[in-house]
């Protein structure tokens, strides 16, 4: 059912911090509604908002680092691709930043 994606370890713990991610903001919601409030993103938004729009990011971060690793290893003379765990820290960096200060 899963062939057509090349499942390796980086991508399921990416896949499963979300799905936990996912779970947690429920929960914290049904305990402590949220309300909106003005970050550095442009508009107000609520955590659901600013979660959305983080996966959306870690998702972009992620994308962009693999097209650009080829070019990673030319320009910084490596023996291969660099590695995808750099892509995940960074992901969630950018979408721990987002929830926090977004």
């Amino acid at each position: 059912m899963f062939d057509w994606m090349a499942w390796t370890l980086p991508v399921a713990v990416f896949f499963i911090c979300i799905v936990l991610m996912l779970i947690g903001m429920t929960v914290w919601e049904i305990k402590s509604p949220t309300t909106m409030r003005k970050g550095f993103l442009p508009l107000e938004t609520t955590r659901g908002d600013r979660l959305f729009i983080g996966l959306l990011s870690a998702a972009y971060v992620n994308l962009i680092f693999v097209g650009i690793s080829g070019k990673l290893a030319q320009w910084f003379s490596l023996q291969g691709d660099p590695s995808i765990w750099i892509s995940f820290v960074l992901s969630m960096a950018v979408l721990l930043l987002i929830l926090r200060k977004g």
